[in-house]
């Protein structure tokens, strides 16, 4: 199945309390859980301005539907070709 990776662009993502984070991932699952097991959040990379979220799905509209479904936005959605990790190197 392809993966992907969404770009969330939200200004002061860093700074967020807890409680909005557990409110994200809550909506998230719903979400999830209303469009079936085709598509799987994995977990998501909060930086300052930005959240970047690994995404198994079997397309770019899939994806996009767990956006809009869920009020996030979708900087932007790109396929992961390939995954380079340490044992890439063995």
């Amino acid at each position: 199945m392809p993966r992907f990776v969404i770009e969330r662009e939200i200004p002061g993502a860093g700074a967020l309390p807890e409680r909005d984070f557990k409110a994200i991932a809550q909506t998230s699952c719903k979400v999830l859980n209303q469009l079936g097991p085709q598509i799987q959040w994995l977990h998501s990379y909060v930086l300052d301005d930005r959240i970047y979220c690994p995404y198994i799905a079997p397309d770019e509209a899939t994806v996009r539907e767990h956006a809009s479904l869920g009020g996030f936005p979708a900087s932007g959605v790109s396929q992961v070709v390939t995954i380079l990790d340490p044992t890439t190197a063995e």
